[in-house]
């Protein structure tokens, strides 16, 4: 019986409940040693009547061993492999090595995880049972961590116990505390009625509620515990040691063995008690003990303080005799030998050291990338060597940086500057500090870093690629002084004559300070030459510059065969930049529900894997959609996110969508002035040197004239028009027009020129605008039948678009010239949830739920869900219905 648990109880009874019904949840329970985690969990397998039960449990000594607690929770499910796609499946293999691993995404392997759960939930309801998981390694802990926060629809409960240093963002927690007094007083008569009182209201006082210590200090010597309190896990460790200082030697040295043998196998600790000269009969001295058990050829521990208080009760000079031990047991698995004879080191030892290194290696092909990097740490430490123990820590925080820990990495980085002479290894050392800068969006002290390492590093051509790096944060920051400090230093380098890269800066400082004609044409000429970033990938360069210069079809075409690259060979952690990219493409290009469906799919991909720069960004995006739908709650919300993180390290280019999608909800809710004041603060100061500017300078005119205020749009009209020159695209052009028009004395010529550009075909946004206003100012004139006609396919695009407050302002012009229009409601797309309008159109496009889920980064189940909640919405009941919709 669980005393003084009822609510926590409950809880665990509602999720079970609420997969038997086919849903789905996580929760992690955290509290410190003895607070019950394991009782609940045991509760919850008892109270799991006809579920798979999946156990797993961190183990302190295996946290080195990449994927060792995800095998072990998985183990049951091996054989079943085969049904995942195929990449899923061959990165689990690789990451447990069942087969040569393929240097898969990370997060690939989370997927994997989570669709062999969804494999196993089509039978029956799972459970999964995951103790101690603030000792899972790295790599299972991501793994699983990612699975559980994409749960939806599958029927599946993931529960994992674990102390309060455990880190779980967005999913939920519960927190266990003491027991009261009464429930405290009751489980203690139940397990000792026949205490004296004195003893018994010392313990009550002792144990702090803590039901591990009710249940163990009863049988301690309550004389010996110390006067001045210890905290709870350190008595009770004690209690443990005294209990295992009784035992006899062989004994204490089984239970040693036992506790150093990470996996508590008993055929290795036997092996490893021969090679020590100590009689098997000690395994049954230390079960006699009640400490440790046999169970399917494992040694278990009563406790997990149990084991620690085994281990630490040996000498050092006991324990590094033990795992050499255990490293001459396991001479065939070069990993669990490394890491035991790194254990039993006194010193530096380079043929340790390499062990690591080559364990680390191993490690990093499999993507277990955080034991990795603890690897080569550690074989750092071991390093005689100052240059090689350099070499060993600067590539362990490149190390921890893959594997998502930009704080260890630092620390890392920290250590291996103080020994590092070598300029090549130098300049790696620049570029991993401005990556992490650039993760945690500090583009400034990207710049800062990778200027001074110019400065250092004696190969030219090394030094032009981080000054490059440099502009292109200083381009983001909006700092054309920034940009001139690199143009400078650039074009005083030594570089062979076909580098582009003094060039190319001299293009970007045009772009944001100068002529925009003479930088685009600078950068069509520089830019296929221009080195690619060296830091990882970057947009190709044709792509980079349709995004320039405004070809938002090429960009979307680009990032839609990025996006499909991704998914099919699971790059996760790329997802994203690629599918954010793709969501700013297709607002430009007016098609804002497909912006919707891409930008919510980044943000939740990004929650998940942690990227909070990338989430940010992200934020501003939506808040765009949102203003467009004139959703002014969901926009301000999201834009104050936006605008709050780049606060803290000020990022033109993130901050622009926050500020204009602030400035749009103003304009299209009749409020110009507000809009107006936004727009001019924001071209004033860094988001100025950016291409945002340039693409709001049309609403900045537009506000200007509504609010009647014409001088106003002078400076963002001149600034169009240069930039509409340098990118000479028909919609620039039709845009250009529009905004002549809002000027002119005899508007009418310019807004039938831009009408007839925007009708060579994209960008309905835009047309439907120009459309309003040429209708409005024909309806003054009051020639209101010529106004109706564009009023009318003004009020169609933008009801086809999603542009809710600008179609009611169209139908409010309509009725004022003379034509009665009923309030049309959503159509039926518009109804589902971006995520539901990802599944459905790819269900009416003929995928299976299957293909669906891979593509998504689902499970099978949940893509079930998503089609079952939109077929009503969408009326329809079949898939062949959902292929004849316009969706």
């Amino acid at each position: 019986m669980l005393h003084g648990r009822k609510k926590e109880l409950a809880e665990i009874d509602r999720l079970l409940a609420d997969a038997r019904a086919g849903l789905s949840s996580a929760l992690i329970m955290r509290a410190e040693p003895g607070w019950g985690k394991t009782a609940l969990l045991g509760h919850a397998e008892q109270a799991a009547d006809g579920f798979l039960i999946m156990r797993g449990v961190g183990v302190e000594t295996e946290t080195e061993l990449p994927f060792a607690a995800l095998q072990m929770l998985l183990r049951p499910a091996l054989d079943r492999l085969g049904e995942l796609p195929g990449p899923q499946a061959a990165a689990l293999r690789g990451a447990f090595g069942l087969a040569p691993a393929t240097g898969a995404d990370r997060f690939l392997i989370g997927l994997a995880t989570l669709t062999l759960l969804a494999e196993l939930a089509e039978d029956r309801p799972v459970l999964c049972l995951i103790d101690d998981a603030q000792w899972l390694d790295g790599p299972s802990s991501e793994a699983l961590l990612f699975a559980a926060r994409r749960l939806h629809a599958e029927g599946i409960v993931m529960l994992f116990a674990a102390h309060e240093d455990f880190t779980a963002p967005t999913l939920p927690t519960m927190r266990l505390g003491g027991l009261d007094r009464a429930a405290a007083t009751a489980m203690l008569a139940e397990r000792a009625p026949d205490l004296p009182s004195h003893v018994r209201d010392r313990i009550l006082a002792e144990s702090e509620g803590n039901p591990l210590a009710l249940t163990e200090l009863p049988g301690a010597d309550i004389g010996a515990l110390p006067i001045v309190p210890l905290p709870l896990p350190h008595r009770l460790r004690e209690t443990y040691r005294r209990r295992i200082d009784e035992l006899p030697a062989r004994a204490r040295t089984f239970l040693l063995v036992a506790a150093a043998e990470e996996r508590s196998d008993l055929t290795a600790v036997l092996r490893a008690l021969r090679i020590l000269g100590v009689a098997e009969d000690a395994l049954e001295q230390a079960e006699r003990a009640g400490i440790v058990a046999v169970r399917e050829r494992s040694v278990v521990f009563g406790y997990p303080l149990m084991r620690a208080a085994a281990y630490q009760a040996g000498s050092f000079a006991e324990r590094a005799a033990v795992h050499r031990a255990l490293a001459e047991v396991f001479t065939d698995d070069p990993d669990r030998r490394a890491w035991h004879l790194a254990a039993a080191a006194t010193g530096p030892d380079e043929e340790v050291a390499a062990g690591l290194e080559s364990a680390a290696e191993r490690a990093g092909q499999r993507t277990g990338y955080a034991a990795a990097a603890t690897a080569l740490e550690l074989a750092a430490r071991l390093t005689p060597a100052r240059e090689r123990r350099a070499g060993r820590l600067l590539r362990a925080a490149e190390t921890a940086f893959g594997a998502g820990q930009p704080t260890r990495a630092t620390a890392l980085a920290d250590q291996a500057a103080e020994l590092i002479e070598d300029p090549a290894q130098l300049a790696r050392l620049a570029v991993l500090r401005a990556g992490i800068e650039y993760e945690h969006g500090s583009l400034r002290a990207v710049h800062e870093i990778l200027t001074a390492a110019a400065q250092t590093v004696p190969d030219p051509v090394t030094a032009a690629a981080l000054l490059l790096d440099a502009a292109r944060a200083a381009w983001a920051v909006g700092d054309p002084g920034r940009l001139e400090l690199v143009h400078g230093r650039l074009r005083a380098l030594p570089l062979p004559p076909e580098d582009a890269t003094v060039a190319s800066v001299g293009a970007m400082i045009e772009l944001v300070a100068g002529d925009p004609v003479i930088g685009l044409s600078g950068l069509r000429g520089h830019l296929a030459r221009m080195p690619g970033r060296t830091g990882g990938k970057g947009p190709a360069p044709a792509t980079t510059l349709a995004l320039l210069s405004g070809d938002f079809e090429t960009v979307r075409e680009a990032m839609l065969t990025l996006v499909a690259e991704c998914r099919a060979q699971g790059m996760i952690g790329w997802l994203p930049p690629a599918l954010g990219a793709l969501a700013e493409a297709e607002i430009h290009l007016g098609r804002f529900r497909d912006a919707a469906v891409s930008a919510e799919e980044a943000l939740r991909i990004a929650e998940d894997i942690g990227r909070s720069h990338r989430t940010a960004h992200l934020y501003g995006v939506l808040a765009f959609v949102a203003a467009i739908g004139g959703e002014a709650e969901r926009c301000r919300d999201l834009a104050e996110r936006n605008l709050r993180h780049f606060a803290l390290d000020y990022n033109a280019s993130g901050a622009a969508w926050g500020e204009w999608a602030l400035a749009v909800l103003d304009l299209g809710s009749g409020h110009p002035e507000t809009a107006l004041d936004r727009l001019e603060a924001a071209a004033d100061g860094p988001i100025g040197h950016q291409n945002h500017a340039d693409h709001f300078a049309p609403d900045q005119i537009e506000a200007a004239i509504r609010l009647g205020a014409p001088e106003r749009a002078t400076v963002p009209l001149l600034r169009f028009e240069r930039w509409a020159a340098a990118v000479d695209a028909p919609w620039a052009q039709a845009v250009l027009h529009r905004c002549r028009a809002l000027l002119a004395d005899d508007p009418e010529p310019c807004f039938m020129r831009a009408v007839h550009l925007h009708a060579t075909g994209g960008r309905p946004f835009d047309s439907a605008r120009t459309r309003l206003l040429y209708g409005e100012w024909l309806r003054r004139l009051r020639r209101k039948s010529e106004a109706r006609t564009h009023l009318r396919a003004a009020l169609e695009l933008f009801e086809r678009v999603g542009a809710t407050p600008w179609a009611d302002h169209a139908r409010a012009e309509l009725r004022a010239a003379g034509e009665a229009v009923a309030q049309v409601g959503p159509d039926a797309a518009a109804l589902l949830s971006p995520q539901e309008l990802q599944v459905v159109r790819l269900a009416a496009a003929g995928a299976t739920n299957r293909e669906i889920a891979a593509q998504l980064f689902l499970s099978p189940k949940t893509v079930g869900h998503h089609l079952y909640r939109a077929f009503p919405k969408l009326r329809v009941s079949t898939r062949v219905e959902l292929a004849r919709l316009a969706l």
